[in-house]
């Protein structure tokens, strides 16, 4: 299904978007942050949905900041708000997948009348020292959960390298080599998933940017009356159940999906599992 690509100037800055499908309305923003929004692309979804695909501020053909330290999560949540502005619905679904989860969630806190429905994926309420912790203590036994694959020792280096990288080249490199760690099993459909993973390009001054502001929501999540789907993958180290399980108590209208054979890519990993728990949101 071709999509078709639109812009908005927010502060002079250039934000770029792309719409595929028909039906309700449904804004996507990517995770990262700094990740080029094309990995989200969910054409199964582009049935039931007229989705709108933001390329994040700072990556693709979208604008830049002059300063990094702005791209924090209030800058995303200001862009995203002209993007549906810019749309001119009264009301969207949104869907936010790990880092876009953090910026749907704020938005939908200070816009709530501007929001139909929510499918939080792959995210969380908190980010902080112990959401880092557990998220490290996943990627350093990733190794020991594959002894039989020599390339996983590589793993959690690559992702360091991803991390600490200063330029877009060396960022989606060290990204791309980590890339397994994301998935529930990589190895044995590493044929189904290595297009994917070879498409995958990252932006690094969007990623080096620490947001001073400390992220957790989860006082304010009662304050989200519409239907929300939680999404989550079994096996995701960065962003599973755990924080999964306290954004769903946290929401009025919660349904909390748990993929069991996806890590942070449940719709490449389940797609058929994953549209149909977004799907439903239509249904409530």
């Amino acid at each position: 299904m071709s999509s078709t690509s639109h812009e908005v100037t927010v502060d002079g800055v250039r934000q770029v978007y792309h719409v595929a499908g028909s039906g309700p309305v449904c804004v996507v923003h990517s995770g990262g942050p700094g990740i080029e929004w094309a990995y989200l692309r969910m054409p199964s979804l582009e049935e039931h949905f007229t989705m709108v695909y933001v390329e994040p501020v700072g990556t693709g053909a979208s604008g830049r900041l002059d300063n990094a330290a702005d791209y924090r999560l209030d800058t995303y949540v200001r862009f995203l708000d002209a993007v549906i502005d810019h749309l001119g619905e009264p009301r969207v679904h949104l869907l936010g997948h790990s880092h876009g989860g953090f910026v749907v969630q704020r938005y939908a806190l200070a816009h709530p009348d501007r929001v139909a429905g929510l499918a939080l994926y792959d995210t969380s309420p908190v980010t902080g020292a112990e959401f880092w912790a557990e998220a490290m203590a996943g990627l350093t036994a990733y190794p020991q959960r594959h002894p039989d694959r020599p390339e996983a020792a590589e793993i959690p280096a690559a992702f360091q390298q991803a991390v600490t990288a200063t330029d877009d080249e060396a960022l989606s490199a060290g990204l791309r080599a980590a890339l397994p760690v994301y998935f529930a099993d990589f190895w044995s459909r590493k044929s189904e998933f290595a297009p994917f993973q070879a498409a995958v390009r990252a932006w690094s001054a969007p990623a080096g940017a620490q947001d001073p502001t400390p992220f957790d929501v989860r006082e304010s999540l009662a304050e989200i009356t519409v239907p929300a789907v939680v999404i989550v993958g079994a096996h995701d180290f960065i962003c599973g159940p755990r924080w999964a399980e306290q954004l769903h108590e946290g929401l009025k209208d919660s349904r909390l999906v748990l993929l069991e054979r996806s890590g942070h890519f449940g719709h490449i990993e389940q797609p058929v599992e994953f549209t149909r728990a977004v799907v439903e949101l239509l249904e409530r």
